[in-house]
């Protein structure tokens, strides 16, 4: 990466939009090191504590969603807008609260947004939790300015969750992506985030979707979807189901996935088979990746979609292997946890290392390269230590795109 002067009253801020909340962090370069890392200046604004919120907005169906989008014809009721300015309003107060924290006369803003983006990438058409926002980025850009901050250069584009983590694993201090030259993430927590790494260069999975499939997209024999066993939030509905309590009564009772394990680990029964169901599921999950990438996909799940197109068997890098396999965001964290490591993480290794010895679609040499004798090889499965990827991916997504550093990963 070529090192460059910042001026020091310029501050680079990452945002990670969801659904309920908005967070954002000041990202610091370092031109020493030629990388970066988040500061300590954070702001988050949940969108009920945000004058006009409607508890009780309800998006149309993301089918009827999907055809205005494709036929031009969206219409934005008057509840929409509303809830819209909503959103818009808090993530403008993230970006000048963060602002006035850096005493900034400027800034830089990456902003990770779920849902389907505009032609121009500056806004949403399609939002499966939320309003539709088709002018997200221009909004937010007139209020951050009411608040007396000036932007160094328009956002370029709102970005996804998956890409964003991607692109922390490759530049941030941390990362681990860096140093290597194929490698798979998977990212969970309220939902799932998937990123690859090929020949050293990020590949966005909507530019491998005719032959490797998002883990959202998949489902088991079960009819649930893999995002559901590679989520923290889909690991509580698991339980929840297993032992007849209601998603309210474990956020109530703070009975989070940590604290699921640790009822795992004294027994409780439905805790139990929650971590070997999603134990089992996730290794078979990392097989597919594995073997998706050596041999074509093999069709060992369903797809949410029904409609959605076949994916082929040949794909450029067809023979390769992975030399790392990263777990992040808060499923990471899970997993690096002491009770994770025995509930969860250990189980894994032991179920993806006898799915890889018995997988009839993997050559002994692609086998061999993934174990060492009858179990994974150390460190093939690592742990990010990016807690908050999507927002710092954001930050160093601006960074790039807007000239300020190089272009070997741009989202176009």
């Amino acid at each position: 990466m070529k090192k460059q002067h910042l001026d020091q009253k310029y501050i680079l801020i990452g945002i990670d939009g969801g659904a309920t909340k908005v967070s954002g962090w000041i990202v610091r370069y370092a031109e020493k090191t030629n990388n970066f890392t988040l500061t300590s200046a954070h702001s988050k604004m949940s969108y009920d504590a945000v004058p006009g919120f409607s508890s009780d907005f309800k998006p149309l169906p993301v089918t009827v969603q999907l055809q205005q989008a494709e036929q031009n014809t969206i219409v934005l009721s008057e509840q929409e807008t509303q809830q819209g300015s909503v959103f818009i309003e808090a993530c403008a107060r993230v970006i000048i609260d963060l602002a006035q924290k850096g005493k900034g006369k400027s800034v830089q803003v990456g902003i990770g947004m779920p849902g389907l983006k505009t032609a121009d990438r500056r806004g949403i058409n399609v939002m499966a939790n939320g309003p539709r926002i088709p002018d997200y980025a221009a909004q937010v850009e007139a209020k951050v300015k009411q608040g007396g901050i000036q932007f160094l250069a328009p956002v370029s584009h709102l970005g996804s969750d998956a890409d964003y983590c991607g692109i922390g694993e490759l530049y941030a201090r941390d990362g681990l992506f860096q140093k290597t030259a194929n490698a798979y993430y998977l990212g969970g927590g309220t939902g799932a985030a998937d990123a690859l790494l090929m020949h050293g260069q990020l590949i966005p999975f909507d530019q491998t979707k005719n032959w490797l499939a998002k883990t959202w997209e998949l489902k088991n024999e079960l009819g649930l979807a893999m995002e559901s066993y590679a989520s923290t939030s889909g690991l509580q509905f698991i339980y929840s189901q297993l032992a007849d309590l209601s998603i309210d009564e474990l956020n109530r009772k703070k009975i989070f996935p940590l604290q699921i394990a640790r009822r795992a680990l004294k027994g409780d029964p439905a805790a139990v088979l929650a971590y070997q169901q999603v134990a089992k599921y996730l290794s078979m999950l990392l097989l597919e990746r594995i073997t998706t990438l050596c041999s074509g996909w093999q069709s060992p799940f369903e797809f949410v979609n029904p409609a959605r197109a076949p994916l082929t068997g040949n794909h450029p890098y067809r023979g390769e292997v992975f030399d790392r396999i990263v777990i992040g965001q808060r499923l990471g964290e899970l997993l690096k946890s002491e009770v994770g490591r025995k509930v969860l993480l250990n189980p894994l290794i032991r179920n993806l290392s006898d799915l890889i010895i018995d997988s009839a679609s993997l050559p002994e040499k692609i086998k061999e390269h993934y174990l060492k004798g009858e179990r994974l090889r150390s460190r093939l499965i690592v742990c990010s230590e990016l807690h908050e990827a999507p927002a710092l991916g954001a930050g160093i997504d601006a960074f790039i795109v807007n000239g300020i550093g190089p272009d070997k990963y741009a989202a176009n």
